[in-house]
Protein backbone atom coordinates (compact mmCIF):
# COMPACT_ATOMS: atom_id res chain seq x y z
CA UNK A 1 0.00 0.00 0.00
CA UNK A 2 1.46 3.48 -1.01
CA UNK A 3 2.26 6.08 1.76
CA UNK A 4 -0.63 8.37 0.76
CA UNK A 5 -2.71 8.43 4.23
CA UNK A 6 -6.18 6.98 3.63
CA UNK A 7 -9.14 8.87 3.51
CA UNK A 8 -11.88 8.45 6.62
CA UNK A 9 -14.24 6.22 4.70
CA UNK A 10 -11.44 3.87 4.58
CA UNK A 11 -10.10 3.66 7.74
CA UNK A 12 -13.35 2.88 8.85
CA UNK A 13 -13.38 -0.41 6.99
CA UNK A 14 -9.84 -1.43 7.87
CA UNK A 15 -9.20 -0.03 11.16
CA UNK A 16 -8.37 -2.56 13.68
CA UNK A 17 -8.68 -5.61 11.71
CA UNK A 18 -5.39 -7.35 12.52
CA UNK A 19 -4.51 -10.71 11.26
CA UNK A 20 -3.71 -12.43 14.44
CA UNK A 21 -7.41 -11.17 15.46
CA UNK A 22 -8.90 -12.72 12.12
CA UNK A 23 -7.19 -15.71 11.60
CA UNK A 24 -5.74 -18.76 13.56
CA UNK A 25 -1.86 -19.29 13.41
CA UNK A 26 -0.91 -21.85 11.40
CA UNK A 27 -4.09 -21.58 9.13
CA UNK A 28 -4.49 -20.02 5.29
CA UNK A 29 -6.30 -17.16 4.75
CA UNK A 30 -8.87 -15.36 7.86
CA UNK A 31 -12.19 -13.65 8.11
CA UNK A 32 -13.24 -10.36 7.57
CA UNK A 33 -14.62 -9.21 10.96
CA UNK A 34 -12.82 -10.45 14.86
CA UNK A 35 -14.24 -13.66 16.63
CA UNK A 36 -16.28 -12.94 20.04
CA UNK A 37 -14.03 -13.82 22.10
CA UNK A 38 -16.28 -14.15 25.63
CA UNK A 39 -13.89 -14.89 28.72
CA UNK A 40 -13.74 -14.00 32.12
CA UNK A 41 -10.23 -15.88 32.58
CA UNK A 42 -7.18 -15.62 30.52
CA UNK A 43 -4.61 -18.42 30.72
CA UNK A 44 -0.53 -18.52 31.29
CA UNK A 45 1.38 -21.01 29.91
CA UNK A 46 3.08 -22.05 32.44
CA UNK A 47 4.53 -20.27 35.80
CA UNK A 48 7.16 -18.98 34.08
CA UNK A 49 4.62 -16.95 32.15
CA UNK A 50 2.87 -15.97 34.80
CA UNK A 51 5.82 -14.79 36.84
CA UNK A 52 7.01 -12.53 33.55
CA UNK A 53 3.63 -10.78 34.36
CA UNK A 54 2.16 -9.00 30.82
CA UNK A 55 2.04 -5.36 29.85
CA UNK A 56 -0.99 -3.07 30.96
CA UNK A 57 -2.44 -2.48 27.51
CA UNK A 58 -4.37 -3.85 24.76
CA UNK A 59 -3.19 -6.69 23.12
CA UNK A 60 -1.87 -8.46 25.94
CA UNK A 61 -3.83 -11.23 27.64
CA UNK A 62 -4.12 -10.81 31.81
CA UNK A 63 -7.77 -11.13 32.60
CA UNK A 64 -11.20 -10.73 31.09
CA UNK A 65 -11.74 -7.05 32.85
CA UNK A 66 -9.02 -5.93 31.10
CA UNK A 67 -11.06 -6.85 27.94
CA UNK A 68 -9.89 -9.68 25.11
CA UNK A 69 -9.08 -9.67 20.98
CA UNK A 70 -12.43 -8.12 20.31
CA UNK A 71 -12.83 -5.40 22.29
CA UNK A 72 -9.12 -4.27 21.82
CA UNK A 73 -9.94 -4.55 17.68
CA UNK A 74 -12.97 -1.76 18.66
CA UNK A 75 -10.51 0.14 20.80
CA UNK A 76 -7.89 0.28 18.10
CA UNK A 77 -9.80 0.92 15.09
CA UNK A 78 -11.31 4.05 17.33
CA UNK A 79 -7.94 5.06 17.74
CA UNK A 80 -7.09 4.80 14.30
CA UNK A 81 -10.19 7.10 13.49
CA UNK A 82 -8.72 9.93 16.08
CA UNK A 83 -5.64 11.70 14.74
CA UNK A 84 -2.74 11.93 17.05
CA UNK A 85 -4.78 9.47 19.24
CA UNK A 86 -2.39 6.70 20.94
CA UNK A 87 -5.15 4.76 22.32
CA UNK A 88 -8.93 4.57 23.45
CA UNK A 89 -10.22 3.05 26.46
CA UNK A 90 -13.24 1.71 26.25
CA UNK A 91 -16.80 2.13 28.90
CA UNK A 92 -20.13 0.66 29.64
CA UNK A 93 -21.37 4.56 28.64
CA UNK A 94 -20.93 7.60 27.54
CA UNK A 95 -21.22 8.83 30.72
CA UNK A 96 -18.86 6.22 32.32
CA UNK A 97 -16.50 7.66 30.23
CA UNK A 98 -16.76 11.33 31.04
CA UNK A 99 -16.98 10.60 34.41
CA UNK A 100 -14.16 7.75 34.69
CA UNK A 101 -12.04 10.51 32.70
CA UNK A 102 -12.53 13.35 35.23
CA UNK A 103 -11.98 11.54 37.76
CA UNK A 104 -8.40 10.03 36.60
CA UNK A 105 -7.21 13.73 36.00
CA UNK A 106 -8.55 16.15 38.63
CA UNK A 107 -7.51 15.12 42.15
CA UNK A 108 -9.07 17.08 45.87
CA UNK A 109 -8.30 20.65 45.32
CA UNK A 110 -8.22 20.70 41.86
CA UNK A 111 -10.87 23.04 39.41
CA UNK A 112 -13.12 21.78 36.67
CA UNK A 113 -14.05 24.09 34.18
CA UNK A 114 -16.97 23.26 31.92
CA UNK A 115 -18.74 24.94 28.82
CA UNK A 116 -22.46 26.03 30.23
CA UNK A 117 -24.22 24.37 27.23
CA UNK A 118 -22.74 21.05 28.25
CA UNK A 119 -25.10 17.93 28.29
CA UNK A 120 -26.86 17.71 31.64
CA UNK A 121 -25.25 14.91 32.82
CA UNK A 122 -21.86 16.22 32.50
CA UNK A 123 -23.00 19.13 34.33
CA UNK A 124 -24.63 16.49 37.31
CA UNK A 125 -21.40 15.17 37.41
CA UNK A 126 -19.33 18.39 37.46
CA UNK A 127 -21.63 19.79 40.07
CA UNK A 128 -22.16 16.48 41.97
CA UNK A 129 -19.97 13.86 41.65
CA UNK A 130 -17.15 15.61 41.78
CA UNK A 131 -17.85 17.78 44.73
CA UNK A 132 -18.01 14.70 46.61
CA UNK A 133 -14.27 14.18 45.87
CA UNK A 134 -13.08 17.67 46.84
CA UNK A 135 -12.93 19.05 43.09
CA UNK A 136 -14.45 22.54 42.88
CA UNK A 137 -16.09 22.51 39.30
CA UNK A 138 -17.18 26.42 37.72
CA UNK A 139 -19.27 27.04 34.73
CA UNK A 140 -17.83 29.26 31.70
CA UNK A 141 -19.22 30.78 28.74
CA UNK A 142 -18.00 28.90 25.82
CA UNK A 143 -18.70 31.82 23.54
CA UNK A 144 -15.99 34.43 25.18
CA UNK A 145 -12.60 33.54 23.80
CA UNK A 146 -11.17 36.21 24.86
CA UNK A 147 -12.55 36.21 28.79
CA UNK A 148 -11.55 32.74 28.75
CA UNK A 149 -7.55 33.00 29.81
CA UNK A 150 -9.00 34.81 33.00
CA UNK A 151 -11.81 32.26 33.82
CA UNK A 152 -8.82 30.13 34.06
CA UNK A 153 -7.83 30.17 37.81
CA UNK A 154 -4.86 28.85 39.94
CA UNK A 155 -6.18 25.46 40.62
CA UNK A 156 -7.87 24.60 37.29
CA UNK A 157 -6.65 21.17 36.18
CA UNK A 158 -8.96 20.55 33.50
CA UNK A 159 -11.31 22.32 31.18
CA UNK A 160 -14.69 19.94 29.70
CA UNK A 161 -16.03 21.22 26.35
CA UNK A 162 -18.66 20.02 24.26
CA UNK A 163 -19.28 21.63 20.44
CA UNK A 164 -22.20 22.40 19.42
CA UNK A 165 -23.45 22.60 22.58
CA UNK A 166 -26.53 20.18 23.82
CA UNK A 167 -29.59 21.38 22.83
CA UNK A 168 -28.81 24.61 21.87
CA UNK A 169 -26.34 23.82 19.55
CA UNK A 170 -23.73 26.50 19.57
CA UNK A 171 -20.48 25.94 17.87
CA UNK A 172 -17.58 27.65 20.54
CA UNK A 173 -13.70 28.42 19.02
CA UNK A 174 -12.29 24.58 19.94
CA UNK A 175 -9.21 24.88 18.79
CA UNK A 176 -8.52 28.65 20.54
CA UNK A 177 -10.03 27.61 23.70
CA UNK A 178 -8.02 24.41 23.56
CA UNK A 179 -4.85 26.60 22.90
CA UNK A 180 -5.65 28.93 25.66
CA UNK A 181 -5.51 26.04 27.87
CA UNK A 182 -2.84 24.14 26.89
CA UNK A 183 -0.92 27.61 27.44
CA UNK A 184 -2.15 27.62 30.84
CA UNK A 185 -1.10 24.17 31.61
CA UNK A 186 -4.89 22.89 31.37
CA UNK A 187 -5.90 19.90 29.68
CA UNK A 188 -8.76 20.07 27.52
CA UNK A 189 -11.40 17.13 27.05
CA UNK A 190 -13.97 17.87 24.38
CA UNK A 191 -17.36 15.36 24.14
CA UNK A 192 -17.25 14.89 20.44
CA UNK A 193 -20.42 12.75 20.50
CA UNK A 194 -22.10 15.27 17.66
CA UNK A 195 -19.59 14.97 14.97
CA UNK A 196 -17.21 12.22 16.39
CA UNK A 197 -13.41 11.93 14.75
CA UNK A 198 -14.63 11.46 10.89
CA UNK A 199 -16.08 15.37 11.49
CA UNK A 200 -14.11 16.95 14.10
CA UNK A 201 -10.26 15.43 14.79
CA UNK A 202 -10.64 17.00 18.24
CA UNK A 203 -6.96 15.65 19.28
CA UNK A 204 -5.36 17.48 15.85
CA UNK A 205 -7.38 20.24 16.41
CA UNK A 206 -5.59 21.02 20.37
CA UNK A 207 -7.31 18.76 22.79
CA UNK A 208 -6.19 16.27 24.71
CA UNK A 209 -8.97 13.73 25.22
CA UNK A 210 -11.47 13.21 22.86
CA UNK A 211 -14.75 11.20 24.35
CA UNK A 212 -17.62 9.79 22.82
CA UNK A 213 -21.14 8.07 23.42
CA UNK A 214 -20.44 5.24 21.11
CA UNK A 215 -24.23 4.39 21.79
CA UNK A 216 -24.92 6.78 19.26
CA UNK A 217 -22.99 7.09 15.56
CA UNK A 218 -20.85 3.84 16.45
CA UNK A 219 -23.17 1.75 17.26
CA UNK A 220 -26.31 3.69 15.37
CA UNK A 221 -28.71 0.88 15.81
CA UNK A 222 -29.66 1.67 18.69
CA UNK A 223 -29.23 -1.59 20.40
CA UNK A 224 -25.99 -1.11 22.58
CA UNK A 225 -24.50 1.30 25.23
CA UNK A 226 -21.26 2.20 25.13
CA UNK A 227 -18.55 5.11 25.55
CA UNK A 228 -14.91 6.05 24.47
CA UNK A 229 -11.44 8.10 25.82
CA UNK A 230 -9.07 8.50 22.71
CA UNK A 231 -5.92 10.53 24.27
CA UNK A 232 -1.89 10.18 23.62
CA UNK A 233 0.83 9.32 26.11
CA UNK A 234 0.46 9.89 30.02
CA UNK A 235 -2.99 11.00 30.01
CA UNK A 236 -4.73 8.36 28.24
CA UNK A 237 -2.51 5.83 30.65
CA UNK A 238 -3.92 7.84 33.46
CA UNK A 239 -7.77 7.02 31.75
CA UNK A 240 -6.55 3.37 31.21
CA UNK A 241 -5.52 3.19 34.91
CA UNK A 242 -8.95 4.81 36.53
CA UNK A 243 -10.65 3.07 34.41
CA UNK A 244 -9.40 -0.39 36.31
CA UNK A 245 -9.79 1.08 39.67
CA UNK A 246 -13.19 0.96 38.79
CA UNK A 247 -13.68 -1.91 37.10
CA UNK A 248 -15.05 -0.71 33.80
CA UNK A 249 -15.34 -3.19 30.92
CA UNK A 250 -17.29 -3.53 27.99
CA UNK A 251 -18.86 -6.88 27.16
CA UNK A 252 -17.23 -8.61 23.37
CA UNK A 253 -20.84 -9.34 22.06
CA UNK A 254 -21.34 -5.31 22.24
CA UNK A 255 -17.92 -4.71 21.31
CA UNK A 256 -18.43 -6.83 18.10
CA UNK A 257 -21.53 -4.73 17.58
CA UNK A 258 -19.92 -1.53 17.92
CA UNK A 259 -17.52 -2.72 15.72
CA UNK A 260 -20.46 -3.42 13.06
CA UNK A 261 -21.56 -0.34 13.29
CA UNK A 262 -18.43 1.58 13.16
CA UNK A 263 -17.95 0.25 9.55
CA UNK A 264 -21.00 1.96 8.27
CA UNK A 265 -20.86 4.92 10.40
CA UNK A 266 -19.36 7.51 7.36
CA UNK A 267 -22.19 6.61 5.23
CA UNK A 268 -24.81 7.15 8.10
CA UNK A 269 -23.54 10.19 9.17
CA UNK A 270 -23.81 11.32 5.38
CA UNK A 271 -27.60 10.49 4.85
CA UNK A 272 -28.54 11.37 8.06
CA UNK A 273 -26.46 14.74 7.60
CA UNK A 274 -27.82 15.75 4.27
CA UNK A 275 -31.56 14.47 5.55
CA UNK A 276 -31.21 16.99 8.77
CA UNK A 277 -29.66 19.79 6.29
CA UNK A 278 -33.12 19.54 4.28
CA UNK A 279 -35.34 19.11 7.46
CA UNK A 280 -33.62 22.09 8.75
CA UNK A 281 -34.12 24.31 5.95
CA UNK A 282 -37.20 23.15 5.36
CA UNK A 283 -38.45 23.56 8.89
CA UNK A 284 -36.33 27.57 8.43
CA UNK A 285 -39.19 28.75 6.31
CA UNK A 286 -41.85 27.81 8.54
CA UNK A 287 -43.79 30.64 9.95
CA UNK A 288 -44.32 28.52 13.57
CA UNK A 289 -40.93 28.22 13.66
CA UNK A 290 -38.86 30.99 15.41
CA UNK A 291 -35.53 29.76 15.08
CA UNK A 292 -33.75 26.42 13.66
CA UNK A 293 -30.69 25.95 15.48
CA UNK A 294 -28.63 23.42 13.28
CA UNK A 295 -24.61 25.14 12.75
CA UNK A 296 -24.56 23.20 9.08
CA UNK A 297 -27.79 25.54 7.94
CA UNK A 298 -26.78 28.47 5.85
CA UNK A 299 -26.98 31.66 7.49
CA UNK A 300 -26.97 30.20 11.05
CA UNK A 301 -24.80 32.19 13.15
CA UNK A 302 -22.18 29.68 13.52
CA UNK A 303 -22.26 28.29 10.54
CA UNK A 304 -19.30 30.26 9.34
CA UNK A 305 -17.45 28.60 12.26
CA UNK A 306 -18.81 25.11 11.84
CA UNK A 307 -17.37 25.40 8.06
CA UNK A 308 -13.67 26.50 9.22
CA UNK A 309 -13.26 23.80 11.49
CA UNK A 310 -15.78 20.26 11.04
CA UNK A 311 -15.32 18.31 8.15
CA UNK A 312 -19.10 16.89 9.07
CA UNK A 313 -22.09 16.84 10.56
CA UNK A 314 -24.65 14.39 11.96
CA UNK A 315 -28.68 14.52 12.06
CA UNK A 316 -29.17 16.13 15.51
CA UNK A 317 -30.61 20.04 15.62
CA UNK A 318 -33.23 22.18 17.22
CA UNK A 319 -35.87 24.47 16.64
CA UNK A 320 -37.54 26.94 18.59
CA UNK A 321 -41.34 27.44 17.91
CA UNK A 322 -42.64 30.75 17.45
CA UNK A 323 -43.76 33.60 20.03
CA UNK A 324 -47.71 32.82 21.21
CA UNK A 325 -47.27 28.79 21.36
CA UNK A 326 -47.15 27.13 24.84
CA UNK A 327 -46.22 23.95 26.01
CA UNK A 328 -49.43 22.28 25.05
CA UNK A 329 -49.15 23.14 21.89
CA UNK A 330 -45.58 21.56 21.74
CA UNK A 331 -47.16 18.92 23.37
CA UNK A 332 -49.60 18.56 20.80
CA UNK A 333 -47.08 18.90 17.95
CA UNK A 334 -45.21 15.78 19.65
CA UNK A 335 -48.08 13.84 20.07
CA UNK A 336 -49.20 13.96 16.12
CA UNK A 337 -45.87 12.96 14.77
CA UNK A 338 -45.77 9.60 13.27
CA UNK A 339 -42.53 9.13 12.49
CA UNK A 340 -40.93 10.36 15.03
CA UNK A 341 -40.14 8.47 18.26
CA UNK A 342 -40.02 9.95 21.75
CA UNK A 343 -36.85 9.36 23.54
CA UNK A 344 -33.28 10.51 24.72
CA UNK A 345 -30.84 8.98 23.34
CA UNK A 346 -30.07 9.93 19.14
CA UNK A 347 -27.64 8.87 16.41
CA UNK A 348 -29.64 5.76 15.62
CA UNK A 349 -31.71 4.51 12.01
CA UNK A 350 -34.81 6.22 13.86
CA UNK A 351 -35.67 9.17 13.97
CA UNK A 352 -36.51 11.15 17.27
CA UNK A 353 -38.13 14.16 18.92
CA UNK A 354 -37.74 15.65 22.78
CA UNK A 355 -38.81 18.79 24.36
CA UNK A 356 -36.25 21.01 25.56
CA UNK A 357 -36.68 24.67 27.81
CA UNK A 358 -32.90 25.56 26.97
CA UNK A 359 -33.36 28.99 29.26
CA UNK A 360 -33.00 27.61 32.60
CA UNK A 361 -29.80 25.37 31.62
CA UNK A 362 -27.77 28.30 30.58
CA UNK A 363 -26.27 30.23 33.93
CA UNK A 364 -23.88 32.60 32.34
CA UNK A 365 -24.96 34.13 29.32
CA UNK A 366 -28.86 34.77 28.63
CA UNK A 367 -30.48 32.65 26.16
CA UNK A 368 -30.54 33.40 23.28
CA UNK A 369 -27.56 34.54 21.66
CA UNK A 370 -27.91 36.04 18.07
CA UNK A 371 -31.35 34.57 17.40
CA UNK A 372 -35.27 34.73 17.74
CA UNK A 373 -36.11 33.24 21.14
CA UNK A 374 -39.39 33.45 20.09
CA UNK A 375 -41.98 30.95 22.92
CA UNK A 376 -38.35 30.08 24.45
CA UNK A 377 -39.57 26.23 23.38
CA UNK A 378 -36.92 24.29 21.95
CA UNK A 379 -37.67 20.90 19.95
CA UNK A 380 -35.04 18.35 19.37
CA UNK A 381 -34.45 16.81 16.40
CA UNK A 382 -32.74 13.14 15.48
CA UNK A 383 -32.83 12.66 11.77
CA UNK A 384 -32.16 8.78 11.08
CA UNK A 385 -32.39 7.30 7.76
CA UNK A 386 -35.96 7.71 6.56
CA UNK A 387 -36.93 9.47 4.00
CA UNK A 388 -36.61 13.12 4.34
CA UNK A 389 -39.62 13.59 1.97
CA UNK A 390 -41.33 11.94 4.57
CA UNK A 391 -40.28 12.72 7.80
CA UNK A 392 -41.39 16.89 6.53
CA UNK A 393 -44.76 15.81 6.07
CA UNK A 394 -44.91 14.32 9.41
CA UNK A 395 -43.66 17.43 10.58
CA UNK A 396 -45.93 19.42 8.67
CA UNK A 397 -48.55 17.28 10.14
CA UNK A 398 -47.58 18.13 13.97
CA UNK A 399 -47.38 21.79 13.40
CA UNK A 400 -50.53 21.87 12.24
CA UNK A 401 -51.78 20.10 15.44
CA UNK A 402 -50.54 23.59 17.10
CA UNK A 403 -53.11 25.60 16.69
CA UNK A 404 -53.24 29.09 16.22
CA UNK A 405 -50.63 31.21 18.59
Amino acid sequence: MSDRPLKPATRAVEAGRRKQWTSLPGQPGGVVNPAVWRASTHLYDDSADHAGGRPNEDGHFYYGRRGGPTQWALATALTELEPGAEGTELFPSGVAAIAATLLALLRPGDELLFTDNAYEPSRAIALGLLRQYGINARAFDPLDVDGFAAAIGDKTRVVLLESPGSLTMEVCDIPALAAIARDKGVLSVLDNTWAGPLGFPALARGCDVSLMSLTKHVGGHSDLMMGSASAAGPVLERIRRQAQFMGQVVSPDDAALALRGLRTMPLRLERSAAAALQVATWLAGRPEVSAVLCPMLPGSPDHALWQRDFSGGCGLFSFVLAKGHDKPARARLIDALELFGIGYSWGGYESLVIPFDPAPIHTLRPWPAGIDAGSGLGVRLSIGLEDPADLIADLERGLAALGEP
